[in-house]
């Protein structure tokens, strides 16, 4: 049997998100910081974390996306993909699109529910959590452990979320720690 809690699906929690010199750089993500590592002990070992990778060779309309945004592709980018802090034991899913969705998330959570944390709010986690959602996936977003590019980004994206109620809840690294 499950946890009532479910999976927590950690995104895309990277270094070039944290790094003040990445067209990626999200400002609030030392912020986010403690609340993740709040949700990952109370998940226990009910944790994937999600991380972008860039394809060897981008296609369709990643090869335009590459092609505008080259600083991905360069030596240096490459240990800004780490993730942040290390994992543990909990599965690392790789993906090469905004979006982790994925199958192999989809495999690992199952039915859920799922709770999302991490970056970007305005493009990896909504790109992560509206797919889950379509799948019937019960899905809680906790706006508190998310950092978007900048606040108001953040904030819209929030508001967005919350219009896809009872399918996806908007909540707090709060309300999840005292459910767990």
């Amino acid at each position: 049997m499950g946890s009532p809690l479910g999976w927590l699906v950690v995104v895309d929690y990277q270094e070039v998100f944290r790094d003040r010199g990445s067209p990626w750089t999200t400002p609030r993500f030392d912020e986010i910081r403690p609340r993740i590592r709040s949700l990952v002990e109370v998940f226990g070992e009910r944790v994937v974390f999600t991380r972008f990778v860039v394809p060897d060779e981008p296609a369709g309309a990643w090869a335009d996306y590459y092609a505008k945004y080259d600083y991905f592709t360069q030596p240096h980018a490459i240990p800004l993909l780490q993730l942040a802090e290390d994992p543990g034991g909990h599965p690392v899913v790789d993906a090469p699109t905004f979006g982790k969705w994925v199958p192999e998330v989809a495999r690992l959570v199952g039915d859920g529910p799922v709770t999302v944390a991490g970056v970007a709010t305005d493009c990896c986690v909504l790109s992560t959590v509206l797919p889950a959602a379509d799948a019937g996936v019960r899905v809680r977003v906790v706006s508190d452990a998310c950092a978007g590019a900048d606040d108001r980004a953040h904030d819209a994206t929030m508001r967005i979320l919350g219009c896809y109620a009872p399918l996806v809840e908007v909540t707090t690294t709060a309300e999840v720690l005292a459910a767990g």
